[in-house]
């Protein structure tokens, strides 16, 4: 059984003893701190407080700490988990530092551009409260369903703030509630009753062929600066639509190591920790693009590839000078505000070419751009040929530039768009569909009257044999006969049938 006491242990600099719980429990001593203070007029000769006030309040925090342990039981408790159990059991949670601490971890461990979108996330939600210190107890499914609705007219904060708020308290969970010792701090999870919207489709951004010859090829906005920015945007823009729609961090982060024999070797910062391949990508630096390469190498001391990273503090500041760079040529141009060029477009555009203009599949697109297309795993031990990736750049730069053809319109889509919206069917239009398992046909007919995908692959299911081992992959192939289009699609039974 643990006894409790109150004590003073040292006399603090201002001549002030600070009032403690002396907990004793498996023949271990610790101590619980209170927020009261005596001075020596207060003790006994013999060290004990006699002020009446302090003694009563430490009576009743004994009291308390005595009942919480007839309560539970704490025979197995060391002296510290006994302490933590009287101290935090009941107490609220504070969602603000556990949040603070959560992101840390995240930058600390190598995830500091996953960390910002957490840190925005909290920092939109402390602003919707009015506070920086948010307890659990606050964050009622009512209170986050409000603010989830409040983001409404964002793209993809809508998704996104809510998922990673829903992250930090989920971990909440696991680290502050211990359910076999009866801790439970936070007392609710508010999340089982929400439901997060989705964030809306990515925003078409290419231009086309034709645009991008106008944008690269006109003269530069006049300006005193010795650095100008719309030479940095353009610059820059054409650096990604020229090595495969590179990002600007990726280009901000290169070292010399990563350069060799006119080739450059990176891992994609967005992906490289939730890929087995690490996202690495290699690509060929082509002849049309050196001179421009080579007007931003740094110097000889430097251990990054480019001047960049002693230009800016950051990739994101960076990013954002590319942009006003681009957006002041756009100004020049006599654009429209609302039709402005960012970065990412000729990111988009260079897949949009690729895929229109240089007869590229999807998954050529989606190789060049360093998307892992649905392969991470087997790109995780696969050693990659980027020959491919290199051909694929190449055609794309001769049709810009070394070509004046006009580009195919409004026949390409974003590569990540999802299978569905590239492969349409309705009850009127005649179906084929196969099932596959280990190469052989197990099922198959030709039939309308289907809506969607998932019928026509819930009716190839039904006819598969029962003896297929559960979590075994079976490939299904569904063909338009009136649109001549076919998509594949994997589901493993047990999961997807």
């Amino acid at each position: 059984m643990a006894t409790f006491k109150a004590i003073v242990r040292y006399k603090r600099a201002d001549g002030f003893y600070q009032v403690y719980i002396r907990v004793v429990h498996r023949s271990k001593m610790g101590y619980i701190k209170t927020d009261k203070f005596i001075t020596d007029k207060q003790l006994t000769k013999a060290g004990e407080i006699k002020d009446a006030v302090v003694n009563e309040f430490c009576s009743r925090e004994i009291l308390r700490y005595s009942d919480m342990i007839n309560r539970h039981e704490v025979s197995n408790y060391s002296v510290s988990e006994l302490i933590e159990f009287l101290q935090h059991s009941d107490g609220d949670a504070n969602f603000s530092e556990f949040a603070a601490n959560f992101i840390s971890q995240m930058i600390n461990g190598g995830h500091a551009r996953n960390a910002k979108n957490y840190q925005l996330a909290v920092n939109h939600l402390e602003r919707y409260l009015g506070t920086t210190q948010i307890m659990f107890s606050t964050l009622t499914s009512v209170v986050l369903k409000k603010w989830i609705d409040s983001l409404y007219k964002t793209n993809r904060a809508k998704e996104m703030y809510p998922t990673c708020v829903r992250q930090i308290f989920k971990k909440a969970i696991i680290e502050l509630n211990d359910e076999e010792r009866g801790i439970i701090r936070i007392k609710f999870n508010p999340w089982l009753k929400i439901k997060i919207p989705k964030s809306d489709g990515t925003v078409q951004r290419a231009i086309s062929a034709e645009a991008c010859r106008e944008f690269f090829n006109r003269p530069l906005p006049k300006t005193k600066m010795l650095s100008p920015l719309p030479e940095l945007g353009r610059d820059v823009a054409l650096l990604s639509l020229c090595i495969g729609g590179i990002n600007t961090v990726d280009l901000y982060e290169l070292k010399k190591k990563d350069y060799n024999n006119g080739i450059i070797g990176y891992k994609r910062a967005k992906t490289r920790h939730s890929r087995k391949d690490e996202a690495y990508m290699e690509m060929r630096i082509e002849p049309f693009i050196k001179s421009t390469f080579e007007k931003y190498l740094s110097g000889e001391d430097d251990e990054y590839l480019f001047v960049f990273h002693s230009r800016y503090s950051n990739s994101d500041s960076f990013n954002a000078n590319v942009n006003i760079g681009i957006r002041k040529i756009c100004a020049d141009m006599g654009m429209k505000k609302e039709d402005y060029y960012c970065y990412y477009t000729f990111r988009h555009t260079w897949a949009t070419i690729a895929q229109n203009d240089c007869d590229a599949n999807l998954y050529e697109v989606a190789f060049g751009m360093n998307h892992s297309h649905g392969l991470n795993v087997t790109r995780g031990y696969v050693k990659i040929d980027f020959t491919p990736a290199w051909r694929l750049n190449a055609k794309v730069i001769d049709f810009i530039f070394f070509s004046d053809e006009k580009s195919k319109q409004g026949k390409a889509r974003d590569i990540e768009a999802p299978a569905d919206k590239l492969f349409r069917i309705s009850k009127k239009m005649m179906i084929r569909g196969r099932a596959y398992f280990k190469g052989k046909v197990l099922s198959e007919f030709t039939d309308i009257g289907f809506s969607n995908v998932d019928q026509v692959i819930a009716r190839l299911a039904k006819e598969l044999p029962s003896d297929i081992p559960t979590g075994c992959t079976v490939q299904f192939r569904i063909t338009n006969c009136d649109t001549q289009k076919e998509v594949v699609y994997e589901r493993s039974k047990g999961k997807g049938f």
